[in-house]
């Protein structure tokens, strides 16, 4: 069965501690949230399942509309119902990041800036000198477990995160966890900045191509989503054209392979699952479309922030872009992804 208790930490970070070993290490943080509630997260920085070394993406500038959707900085735990349109992670359909920028890294190797434990200690030590950065956790809750200690930072009661990472598309064996709208992952906001830092990680075990339902991986599917290497992807969107409404605003796609793309079957699809068709005829190498917004079967591009995504004939995801209410907000202005 899926994750039982998922939903997100809002808390700051006071201290740190990095695991050795090498059965399955984790990147522990110690949170503390305004009401004075101790927390762990316990990040995975090594796979029981072979190949051992996680996939790691960082988004130094990570704009996406679930960001005016989380709790209060520093209020602690919030459990969420894990479907689309709200605050909770999936890899696979909410458009984060582009999977073909995740790379690997080793867990914890001697040395300056060469493994996993060293990437989120750039980023967690800075938050924990910094208590303006507020810090959110989204994964799996343990605890609270009243008169038990922590086993890391021995606060009462042991409470806190774990699972950090995606949890969907697993290999045999860790199936039983997987879900849709359940991903792991580490958010950071920078207020003096007004900017926001995405860390996100996932096993090279896992299976990209999830059922919309189960989250189990698609027999027969790629290993991983084409992202910005996809044959056709989104480049563009024209969220709040100018004039009198109603304004249903277009999408802009690229052909980026060497030869002439047949479109029969491919669709679009908002944050809500609505389809727009794409016209059937060819498109050729390296031209680009621009559809109509207005022509789909309730597809809607919101003012508030949103998602497009891109689908093949068999329904497989192929590439997929997001956009936040403020990006949306100029008036007749195109938003390049």
């Amino acid at each position: 069965m899926p994750l039982g208790n998922y939903g997100v930490l809002a808390a700051r970070a006071v201290e740190r501690h990095r695991e050795g070993g090498t059965n399955s290490p984790h990147y522990e943080v110690h949170l503390l949230d305004d009401a004075g509630t101790h927390y762990r997260a316990a990040v995975n920085v090594r796979s029981k399942v072979a190949p051992h070394e996680l996939m790691y993406v960082v988004v130094d500038d990570f704009r996406h509309p679930l960001t005016q959707r989380l709790p209060a900085a520093g209020s602690g735990w919030k459990h969420l119902d894990g479907q689309a349109g709200g605050a909770a992670l999936d890899f696979v359909r909410g458009n984060l990041f582009d999977p073909a920028a995740m790379r690997v890294l080793p867990p914890d190797l001697p040395g300056v800036d060469n493994d996993l434990s060293d990437l989120f200690d750039h980023y967690v030590q800075r938050a924990i000198a910094d208590h303006a950065i507020a810090l959110y956790v989204f994964g799996d809750r343990f605890g609270p477990e009243p008169g038990k200690k922590d086993s890391e930072f021995g606060f009462q009661p042991s409470d806190g995160v774990h699972e950090i990472h995606m949890n969907q598309g697993n290999s045999k064996g860790f199936e039983p966890q997987d879900g849709v709208w359940q991903d792991g992952g580490l958010l950071f906001h920078l207020p003096a900045e007004d900017r926001w830092v995405a860390v996100f990680l996932a096993f090279q075990s896992q299976k990209w191509h999830t059922d919309p339902v189960t989250g189990h991986a698609i027999p027969g599917s790629p290993e991983r989503l084409a992202g910005a290497e996809a044959p056709l992807t989104v480049i563009a969107a024209l969220v709040n054209p100018g004039g009198p409404a109603p304004r249903a605003g277009t999408v802009t796609l690229l052909n980026t392979s060497a030869v002439p793309l047949d479109l029969t079957g491919w669709r679009l699809t908002d944050e809500g699952g609505h389809p727009l068709p794409l016209p059937a005829r060819k498109l050729g190498a390296g031209a680009t479309l621009t559809v109509d917004a207005g022509e789909g079967g309730g597809f809607r591009l919101g003012d508030q922030g949103g998602t497009i995504t891109l689908l093949d004939p068999s329904g497989l995801k192929v590439h997929g872009v997001a956009y936040t209410a403020r990006q949306a907000s100029a008036e007749g202005r195109t938003i390049t992804f």
